[in-house]
């Protein structure tokens, strides 16, 4: 993982290169794209669907959609593995970053194999990370009976992200959108969404630091609410085929390069070897401790419970940048539609989704519901940037006598340094209405089993490492569980496409709470207001002191920040 500063520099020149150059470049036209949907009949003659239809039965479930919360690296890679395994018909994967490594490996290895057992293969990715190593992924276009799409391209060359940034600069408004959903669905019945993308860092098996994230795995008729918003993005106008934009002697020119720089790496490697023979494991090596265990989904526990849909409709991102195009906002949403519909639960969720449906964006569907709150808000957005509208919608609550709780990164554990500036400079404001603020402490393993770990703790895969927050999660009075992968940001609200299952559960919710108010307990640091300064609290059982500074980060991290934070406007972060 790069370190802190490298990021900052990253970002931030990208930054300044969206502002201030120029260039131009061109994506190709009339592209055909062939239409395709989901199964029409999910529930009809495979193996997965005559399971959900058994575990359902059996638990006399009164609902027809089935949840289990995914924490730990472990049960969110195992059960994405699971569906790989058990599709007969389809998978259709729609994600914001693949990363060419080695847990991904595996994941795509199971897809070529399901393809070569006839079973048809969607993968749908956005295009902004496809540079470089992660750009041998686009590989699996050119396997027979996979199909992979790259949605809201960018033109130029896949040397590097800047390169591309500067050759589309003239697009900027465009490019700066991205695809931000994520999806893993088999034959139209089991499902995953939530916060990962795909990669060691969201599996617990990168080195130097990994993502403590948050998954649900669906089943029922949810998931086919899941297909038609995948449906809705892999045949819109912004979902340019693979072979439209790469071919294949540029993708085996990238093969030789990523061959040659693998070849050094392992020369290096074992050379460091040599030298010490207390080195650490290699990230392949963390991840075959466990990458061949499918999730059980036979003894897997199911909470039923009535849900709804939140995503944002594709056209949030313009297809083009010319005169005539305009972001379309609107939300795709699903009702409860359950035949237990009359039940409290399922008519109170009904009135919820009635009432997120009147807003444009997924994030503007929760402020919605966020201004029904009656008694306690907790929520974990790893990049939390609010604008005018979120503070409103706090301030509201708060004189309701709504006890709000927020888990954010602090600015060591954030892996975009730079958005952590539109945090701190609302942050006394917060505190001001007294919401509660806590801030991810970094170097830990994580905490907890919904809220997974960063790579250590119960997966026996890693040691100690930097724990990087990445869940997106909402509970709402206890008894309202929102999991998706949209943070409170004016970034997710106004520019990236977005995707969140709302859960009405007291027990899932009930699970998630302790999950979040252990984690805000030991394992972050709490902010207040002190004599009109910030004071961060130390984790309860770390040892740590209290401090006056922000925790963890370098006087020259800091120092930057402050610098150069104020050039950069919230809805840019």
């Amino acid at each position: 993982m790069p370190s802190s500063f490298q990021t900052f520099l990253r970002r931030s020149t990208a930054l300044l290169a969206l502002l201030i150059l120029g260039a131009c470049a061109q994506l190709p036209q009339n592209v055909d794209r062939p239409v395709s949907t989901a199964l029409a009949s999910p529930a009809a003659g495979t193996a997965m669907a005559d399971l959900v239809q058994q575990r359902r039965q059996a638990d006399k479930a009164r609902y027809e959609s089935g949840f289990l919360l995914l924490g730990g690296p472990q049960a969110a890679y195992g059960s994405r593995l699971a569906l790989i395994e058990g599709a007969q018909k389809t998978l259709d994967l729609q994600y914001y970053a693949i990363h060419a490594d080695a847990s991904t490996g595996r994941l795509l290895r199971g897809l070529r194999s399901a393809a070569e057992r006839g079973v048809r293969v969607r993968v749908l990715l956005d295009d902004f990370h496809t540079t470089g190593r992660d750009a041998l992924v686009l590989g699996l276009a050119f396997i027979p009976n996979i199909e992979m799409r790259l949605f809201n391209p960018l033109a130029g060359s896949r040397d590097s992200t800047f390169s591309r940034l500067l050759n589309s600069i003239d697009d900027a408004s465009r490019i700066q959108q991205r695809m931000h959903n994520k999806l893993f669905l088999a034959d139209n019945v089991l499902g995953v969404t939530g916060g990962r993308n795909l990669g060691d860092a969201y599996f617990g098996n990168a080195t130097n630091g990994n993502f403590v994230d948050v998954d649900v795995l669906a089943a029922g008729p949810i998931v086919q609410d899941l297909s038609r918003s995948f449906d809705s993005y892999w045949n819109n106008e912004r979902a340019y085929p693979v072979q439209s934009l790469v071919t294949r002697e540029e993708l085996q020119a990238m093969r030789d390069r990523a061959r040659k720089a693998d070849q050094e790496l392992a020369e290096e490697s074992a050379s460091q070897q040599k030298a010490s023979d207390n080195a650490p494991p290699t990230a392949e090596q963390r991840a075959r401790a466990w990458d061949e265990k499918p999730l059980d989904l036979r003894t897997a526990t199911f909470v039923w419970a009535p849900a709804a849909m939140l995503a944002d409709k594709p056209g949030k991102i313009p297809a083009d940048s010319g005169p005539e195009s305009a972001k379309a906002p609107g939300l795709l949403v699903s009702r409860p539609g359950d035949k237990a519909g009359t039940s409290p639960g399922a008519a109170s969720l009904e009135a919820a989704s009635d009432l997120a449906a009147s807003g444009d964006t997924v994030v503007e569907g929760l402020l919605q519901l966020i201004g029904q709150a009656r008694a306690d808000l907790l929520i974990i957005s790893p990049y939390f940037v609010p604008g005018k509208d979120m503070l409103q919608a706090f301030s509201a609550a708060r004189t309701r006598g709504v006890r709000i709780r927020v888990l954010t990164n602090s600015l060591a554990s954030n892996d975009a340094p730079v958005a952590h500036v539109g945090y701190a400079r609302h942050r006394e404001e917060l505190l001001g209405m007294g919401i509660e603020l806590y801030e991810l402490r970094s170097e830990q393993a994580g905490f907890g089993n919904v809220f997974g770990s960063s790579g250590g703790g119960s997966t026996g895969t890693s040691g100690e490492s930097r724990a990087m927050l990445h869940s997106k999660v909402l509970v709402m009075d206890g008894r309202l569980l929102v999991v998706g992968s949209m943070n409170l940001d004016l970034r997710s609200q106004l520019q990236n496409t977005e995707i969140a299952l709302l859960i009405r559960s007291n027990e899932l919710s009930r699970a998630a709470s302790e999950q979040i108010e252990r984690g805000m307990r030991e394992r972050s640091w709490h902010v207040e207001l002190v004599d009109g300064s910030l004071l961060w609290r130390a984790p309860e059982g770390s040892g740590l002191k209290d401090t006056t500074t922000e925790p963890d980060a370098s006087a020259t991290l800091r120092l930057l920040l402050k610098l150069f934070g104020p050039l950069a406007p919230d809805q840019l972060l």
